[in-house]
């Protein structure tokens, strides 16, 4: 069956061969609770800074792409995955860029994509962005095909090799879940207890009760008095003293006890939500779950625990279609490099290569290298270990024979 056939059949397939690569609300079993949404989620604080750490992470360290070896993965440079996951995705867009926003929605919605179109010759051409959302899958038994709008506004339906379908929690697959919607009972309470806090913290509860007497001539002249008491109430340069008739009385509402818990339960919402996303509390700016010895301890167990949870589901999923399968088959692999994420100080860096070199493990001129200085004459010789002396009248070339 050719791609046009298969297309035309999932196309007349009905409404069962539909499949909504977003989701809309996810509703509870709870009535009153707010309804779960990517947007009215990404409103909360937590939410927003979990997506965010992880999709700006993922965004700011290299994804290279390697080859397997005999015992050892070589990079390779030569490729149009490297120049468009990392410079220029599209024209004038950043790799970057990209990178960023499939993933955001990756953790968002549970489902990022990206369009991976390829020229006549199988090479990749761009990396586009389609528009969030407007993603839809067609079914057509074991196939799958794309419908969405690409960058230039064009309406496309491809195949599943020409578009990076990132998916999280898909039980047939194919269908991503985000863990906002899994878990969208906790959700409902985390956004209830913010709606609840926004509504104290801008006055949309009441602050008081005025009850007025009976003794004003016009309505007009009872109104005047009310708004003169609230005045009153709400005037933070007030000497505190009100003026009423003898039959009037002044009460101040205080937030009651079930309002007060539901303020100091956003606490554990932040702490909740961060578990779903396996996100640290220091990365929230939080220092309650405890610190650890120094801050590179700290970036070690993010990207253990949480990165590298998120990168590998990423990795294999932006192989499956931005390699081909013989590439595969090859021994082609993306990998992100979350050596930027763990940057030594000068010290330690020093340190590591003067026992590197004098281990000896790495020539001088290599050590050189990776602090960005040149080669010396005498750094092309791999020093001797340290119970041994070096032979200075050998020549350098026949001493890296000898080794």
């Amino acid at each position: 069956m050719t791609a046009d056939v298969a297309v035309g059949a999932a196309a007349q397939a009905g409404i069962s061969g539909f499949l909504s690569a977003g989701w809309g609300g996810s509703a509870t079993r709870v009535r009153g609770l707010p309804p779960v949404t990517p947007q009215s989620a990404a409103n909360h604080g937590t939410v927003f800074s979990c997506c965010n750490n992880i999709s700006g992470d993922l965004a700011k360290v290299p994804l290279k792409l390697w080859q397997r070896g005999d015992g050892l993965d070589v990079r390779v440079r030569e490729h149009p995955a490297t120049y468009l996951l990392n410079v220029e995705a599209a024209p004038g867009v950043p790799g970057k860029v990209v990178r960023f926003a499939a993933v955001y929605a990756y953790a968002l919605r549970g489902n990022g994509h990206i369009y991976a179109p390829r020229d006549s010759g199988g090479e990749l051409m761009r990396l586009d962005l389609p528009r969030l959302g407007g993603v839809t899958i067609l079914r057509d038994g074991l196939q799958r095909f794309y419908q969405f709008e690409d960058g230039a506004g064009t309406h496309r339906t491809v195949p599943a090799r020409s578009m990076v379908h990132m998916r999280y929690m898909a039980e047939d697959g194919w269908t991503g879940r985000s863990p906002i919607s899994v878990a969208a009972e906790s959700m409902g309470i985390a956004l209830a207890g913010q709606r609840a806090a926004a509504r104290n913290a801008s006055g949309g509860t009441a602050k008081g009760v005025i009850k007025l007497a009976d003794v004003y001539d016009t309505d007009e002249d009872r109104e005047r008095n009310a708004r003169r008491i609230k005045a009153a109430m709400t005037d933070p340069d007030a000497d505190g003293w009100i003026v009423t008739q003898a039959e009037e009385d002044v009460k101040r509402l205080d937030v009651s006890a079930a309002d007060s818990e539901l303020l100091a339960g956003r606490k554990f919402d932040r702490e909740m939500i961060a578990g779903l996303y396996r996100m640290p509390l220091f990365k929230l700016m939080s220092v309650e779950g405890g610190v650890k010895a120094n801050s590179q301890q700290q970036a070690i167990d993010y990207k253990t625990d949480c990165l590298m949870h998120w990168s590998e589901l990423v990795e294999a999923q932006m192989n499956m279609a931005i390699l081909t399968r013989e590439e595969r088959e090859a021994g082609l692999f993306l990998r992100h490099d979350f050596g930027a994420l763990l940057q030594t100080t000068t010290k330690e860096q020093y340190d590591a290569l003067s026992r590197a070199v004098g281990g000896p493990f790495l020539r001088p001129n290599e050590a050189r290298a990776k602090i960005g200085e040149g080669p010396v004459d005498e750094g092309a010789m791999l020093n001797p270990a340290p119970n041994m002396t070096r032979d200075s009248g050998a020549p350098a070339a026949q001493q890296e024979d000898d080794e």
